[in-house]
């Protein structure tokens, strides 16, 4: 098979692309044919060895894929051959053309959704879903500020945000983003190349300030957001896509009586896999009713995954973007 290889940690555009023996399902795993793949800022994190994991080298990146059933394990039930799955891998190893996973790592979903969406549907809405419900836990008619609100995670908290009841207030650098924003169902933007978002988000709460932000961003945008949380409040921390680690004054969790909440996504699916398991069904309870879908700007070859990577990381994306295998 073809996979993508990280020989050593390093810059994205070092990824070439290798053969590899065909991975072989062991008897509680199944063998897949990969349809598409999703990509995420964690990848080119992940590659230059600045994600919170660092596995060892060589590795194949990608951390979340649809695929197809090729072959079953002598101790799997319940698939059968050409059946549709999606995973987000703990393993990585998801730009490549093969993989085996355990039969209880992988969702079955219709064949009806098309691969370069349902790749893309674990990873983004997954953490929103997650950030919004566990973690933030948002209530209807409370303001919920987004950061980054055309990104594939940005967009995701858009739509389930806005399914959960939440008054939906997209920030974003650009009018062409913030567009897409209320196509997706915000109700409110804030253009923070613009305006300061500090006042800006006074401005769209009445004055209260944000019951809940939901930042993938960080940089230069967090401690002016951090400033206008409402009493009671929830910042979640979820990325840093703006290049930099924000620092905290801490002062401010005190005289603004409001939460610091980190969200990680992949700590969450390790640890309390029965949550997980109903956060799932719920998401694709909403995906099937049409309350989110997925938004994929542009795909890319196998052979150009270093291109996608490198489109998602300087933040151009509009959405997700998928690798067709």
């Amino acid at each position: 098979m073809k996979a993508i290889v990280c020989n050593e940690y390093g810059a994205v555009e070092n990824l070439g692309i290798e053969e590899m023996p065909d991975p072989v399902a062991a008897e509680n795993e199944l063998g897949l044919k990969i349809l598409a793949a999703g990509v995420n800022f964690p990848d080119g994190l992940l590659v230059q060895g600045l994600y919170q994991s660092r596995p060892d080298t060589p590795f194949i990146p990608g951390m979340e894929f649809c695929g197809e059933v090729e072959s079953l394990g002598a101790a799997v039930s319940g698939f059968d051959i050409g059946d549709r799955v999606i995973c987000s891998s703990h393993k990585q190893s998801a730009f490549a053309e093969k993989i085996t996973m355990g039969s209880n790592q992988v969702i079955k979903i219709p064949n009806t959704i098309a691969p370069e969406s349902a790749c893309n549907l674990l990873v983004a809405h997954g953490t929103a879903h997650h950030a919004l419900k566990q973690r933030g836990q948002l209530q209807p008619g409370e303001s919920l500020v987004v950061t980054g609100a055309a990104g594939g995670t940005g967009l995701a908290a858009v739509q389930i945000g806005k399914a959960m009841g939440a008054k939906v207030i997209a920030a974003a650098s650009t009018a062409e983003k913030l567009a897409l924003a209320v196509e997706n169902g915000a109700d409110e933007t804030i253009n923070y190349s613009e305006e300061n978002i500090k006042d800006a988000i006074r401005d769209r709460t009445d004055g209260k300030g944000a019951d809940v932000i939901y930042d993938p961003v960080g940089g230069d945008i967090f401690e002016p957001a951090i400033r206008s949380m409402a009493r009671n409040g929830r910042f979640l921390v979820i990325g840093f896509a703006g290049g930099s680690i924000p620092k905290l004054p801490i002062n401010l969790a005190l005289v603004k009586e409001f939460s610091l909440v980190g969200v990680f996504w992949g700590s969450f699916v390790r640890n309390e896999p029965a949550e997980f398991a109903k956060n799932m069904q719920e998401l694709m309870q909403m995906y099937e009713q049409g309350k989110v879908s997925v938004v994929v700007e542009k795909t890319f070859p196998l052979a150009q995954t270093k291109d996608a990577i490198m489109h998602v990381m300087d933040r151009k994306v509009k959405g997700k973007v998928a690798v067709i295998i």
